[in-house]
């Protein structure tokens, strides 16, 4: 979409700059420092029969960080113009319509975001279920894959539907390993839960700060399925990317269910998770099935990263903002079951975009911890969790 206006002011009102957006509907604004802006679109230079989604959102407040590149999207659909007989069609609707669709745009882009989630709090559920430890480092394994993914797209020229596949390798390889020659060797030379967390930790910084090394901090996206054109399925708006992102979602999340309950690996994980020490007497090789569960892990984490990179730009800390989403997945519905940890996200996903009716959409990550905190104190075992007895 060519020719939007776009402008900028800072928390005083003074002006900052202004741009028009090329005909990719892309747009970019230096501001000098740090800190508060409003970024405004010009309603009127919105081409004919395109008008905003929510009209009362035509000035965004964003906070923009030191060496952060910040992206504003604004929603738009058809809408405006038209001649004297489409009157009676361009009446807005009403309040308790648009009120409704807005809750149904927001339940779908929560489902998507819940998708997401799960298919990195799977992974994060299950290590903790096999091994007993809270991997702090899990988001940056969804970094990792969207970064390793941008690799083969933009520098080796690969088509994205190529370089996926190849990235998600590369990460099952990586996960493998990491726990093949670092954390199986921890393992074995007794090292605590509570020092392996910590470990964890660390790990996270390290992998962080050698993305930003390497690629930066500005934004980075894909060759591939930057923008799309919107289509209307009843009250959603939504893009063709996003519903093909979400079918291979629930297809992966499918796929791995099936796997847990009627395959040997999947009985086979799941009795480890059960009980490590009874799995290895019956005759489960523990060691090879928490390596597979690393390597799968991985494999899902860099997936949700590559699809979330589909959505957004790519940026060094994006496993880190959706890091704590995942562990209230996962303790929501349930520490140690992806079953749980599934349904629990989908939950956070769905309840986080959909309370942005009510409270500013910087708050919603709040709203999420609220009810899982809500929760836990009515079920503390999550959703699917089970009780068990301490001491």
């Amino acid at each position: 979409m060519n020719g939007v206006k776009i402008s900028v002011v800072d928390e005083g009102g003074d002006a900052v700059g202004d741009d028009t957006t090329d005909a990719k509907g892309e747009w970019a604004i230096p501001v000098p420092k740090a800190g508060t802006y409003k970024v405004t679109l010009d309603q009127k230079t919105l081409p004919q029969g395109v008008a905003l989604k929510f009209k009362d959102r035509a000035t965004l407040t964003v906070q923009v960080y030191e060496g952060n590149q910040r992206t504003v999207l604004f929603a738009i659909a058809a809408g405006g113009g038209g001649g004297p007989g489409d009157a009676e069609a361009a009446k807005p609707p009403s309040e308790s319509a648009q009120y409704w669709t807005r809750v149904a745009q927001l339940g779908f882009e929560g489902l998507s975001l819940g998708l997401i989630i799960a298919l990195g709090a799977v992974g994060l559920s299950l290590i903790f279920g096999t091994t007993g430890l809270t991997n702090f480092a899990h988001g940056e394994l969804l970094t990792l894959g969207a970064f390793a993914a941008f690799v083969f797209n933009t520098a080796m020229g690969l088509h994205l539907l190529i370089a996926a596949p190849l990235a998600v390798a590369v990460a099952a390889v990586f996960g493998y390993a990491q726990d093949r020659w670092f954390w199986g060797v921890l393992r074995r030379r007794k090292t605590g839960i509570i020092s392996m967390m910590i470990v964890s930790i660390g790990l996270a910084m390290f992998l962080r700060y050698t993305l930003l090394f390497f690629f930066g901090g500005q934004g980075r996206s894909y060759e591939q399925y930057v923008a799309q054109q919107g289509m209307q399925l009843g009250p959603i708006s939504a893009t063709p990317k996003s519903l093909v992102a979400m079918a291979i979602e629930i297809a992966v999340l499918i796929l791995i269910g099936l796997g847990l309950l009627y395959t040997r690996i999947g009985k086979a994980t799941r009795a480890v998770a059960d009980n490590p020490a009874l799995a290895a007497s019956s005759g489960i090789n523990v060691d090879r099935v928490v390596r597979i569960v690393w390597a799968a892990g991985t494999a899902t984490a860099a997936l949700a990263g590559i699809l979330l990179g589909t959505t957004q730009n790519l940026g060094y800390q994006m496993g880190l903002q959706v890091l704590l989403l995942m562990f209230a997945g996962v303790t929501l519905g349930g520490l140690g079951t992806a079953f749980g940890a599934l349904v629990g996200s989908l939950i956070v996903g769905v309840f986080i975009q959909v309370s942005t009716l009510w409270i500013p959409p910087e708050m919603k990550t709040v709203g999420a911890l609220v009810v899982l905190i809500i929760v836990l104190l009515i079920r503390p075992q999550g959703i699917l969790g089970r009780r068990e007895r301490i001491g």
